[in-house]
């Protein structure tokens, strides 16, 4: 059976933009790239997702509160918002995680759509074996967002033009592709490369 493939794009919002409450380095520059894999799937009319975090005012996630971020892409705020810039079409499905007040939820595979169905919920509805991923943070949401993919048995593909890191450490983002391909995920460095 051919594998149906669905974009997965994580996390692309403003607080994790630069100007935001947990900017990453460039965070905006994975806007353009991932357009053009959204162009790509809606033209194919495959499905597209799109995680966020969507955090209550007080969450163990928080450093106030015990964590080590600060506040960031709290409900409702400008700052929770997708980038204005990504064109995700009335299509894509919004799954929202990060929102019990003890959980950090890194993973898109934590999030749930607007009636509560998960995201691997989702995608096997849809038919979905490889799923797309691209986003915000490399060495965040987006490297558990692909391990677990991979242990929940999709064919995980890395859009590694559509990615940046936070690297809290040295090398960080580095390390997580490397983790993301030792789990087996492939890696794609253009829209061009892409096959679906």
């Amino acid at each position: 059976m051919e594998k149906k493939a669905a974009l997965v794009v994580v996390d692309v919002q403003n607080d994790f933009c630069p100007g935001g409450a947990l900017a990453v380095a460039d965070g905006d520059q994975v806007v353009a790239p991932l357009n053009r894999y959204l162009e790509r799937f809606t033209n194919a009319a495959l499905p597209i997702f799109a995680t966020r975090d969507w955090h209550p005012e007080k969450t163990s996630h928080f450093k106030a509160y015990g964590g080590i971020w600060p506040v960031h892409c709290v409900q409702g705020t400008f700052g929770a918002e997708i980038h204005r810039g990504l064109k995700l079409g009335s299509g894509a499905v919004i799954v929202s995680k990060g929102m019990a007040a003890d959980a950090d939820s890194y993973s898109g595979f934590d999030a749930v759509d607007s009636a509560g169905v998960g995201l691997a919920d989702g995608l096997r509805v849809e038919g979905v074996t490889r799923i797309c991923v691209g986003g915000l943070a490399t060495d965040y949401c987006v490297k558990q967002t692909v391990l677990d993919g991979r242990k929940l048995g999709f064919d995980v593909v890395l859009l590694k033009d559509a990615i940046r890191g936070v690297d809290l450490a040295p090398g960080d983002s580095a390390r997580a592709v490397q983790e993301m391909l030792d789990a087996g995920a492939r890696v794609v460095d253009s829209v061009t490369e892409l096959a679906l």
